[in-house]
């Protein structure tokens, strides 16, 4: 399923591209359409031959860097990549993150999770951050940490989707200090206890929210935008979430008006910091 190039504009992230210049919010567009076309390949059950699909756009964007692409997206991002100096583990990161998802892969520990969440989240705020024109080790610090604390969100808010799918991305590290089987995650059984790995997991994103807000504050206000309107969000999300006590049967999602609430908390925060 393809993502609409200009998606962004009726997202409740749209006033976020408004204060930026016009070359880079198509950047971002354009890097976010690629984003969703594989999480889509990955995720929709009416994609035949979501691992072909994959390896077509891993040669698209072999033939992007090579300064000759044949779709039209992939058209645009050469141009992007030319003028952000964006990096080609941007791209193939995040497709080799997809593939972990087509395979079921499953993590042993926190540290194998960061790798997962590296892949399919960091990557992307490294590219958002490389349009955004900030780079350097605090922009990376920045990049791990709300990816990271996304990601978390993400898969706490989507256990039950992503248990439909055959998919378990909680910690077999996790599950076993809470007596917990993935087993046991995929037939829905053992809520109290799955609540507890919730709630720690939680706690380790909520940390990450805390010193992506800080070091945000080192960095042009402007260009913090669409990361503090993001992180708020998602932060707000993890909160609605934290109100079940982590005992939800389908994903807890914002509604349009509290995720405005966090944009306009955003928009407070970078005009009166």
């Amino acid at each position: 399923m393809a993502a609409d190039k200009n998606s962004y504009k009726k997202s409740s992230f749209g006033p976020a591209f408004l204060f930026l210049e016009k070359h880079r919010r198509e950047a971002l567009a354009d890097y976010y359409e690629f984003c969703r076309r594989m999480d889509d390949i990955a995720d929709e059950p009416d994609v035949q031959n979501p691992a072909g699909e994959l390896d077509f756009w891993a040669a698209e964007i072999a033939r992007v860097y090579a300064g000759r692409p044949e779709t039209d997206l992939g058209k645009r991002l050469l141009l992007h990549v030319r003028e952000f100096g964006i990096t080609q583990d941007r791209f193939f990161m995040l497709i080799d993150g997809m593939r972990a998802d087509l395979r079921g892969q499953t993590y042993a520990t926190f540290e194998e999770l960061d790798g997962y969440i590296y892949r399919v989240a960091v990557v992307v705020g490294l590219a958002t951050l490389d349009i955004l024109g900030v780079k350097g080790p605090e922009a990376d610090a920045l990049a791990n940490e709300l990816g990271g604390a996304v990601q978390l969100t993400n898969i706490i808010r989507d256990v039950p989707d992503d248990s439909l799918l055959g998919r378990v991305y909680l910690p077999e590290e996790l599950l076993a200090r809470h007596e917990l089987t993935r087993q046991d995650i995929l037939a829905g059984r053992s809520v109290e206890r799955l609540s507890r790995a919730l709630a720690e997991t939680a706690g380790r994103a909520q940390k990450l929210y805390a010193r992506a807000f800080e070091r945000m504050k080192e960095f042009p206000r402007l260009k913090m935008l669409p990361c503090r309107m993001m992180g708020y969000v998602y932060f707000s999300n993890l909160a609605k979430i934290r109100k079940t006590g982590f005992r939800f049967m389908r994903p807890v999602k914002l509604t349009k008006a509290e995720k405005l609430q966090g944009v306009l908390h955003a928009l407070f925060k970078t005009v009166f910091r």
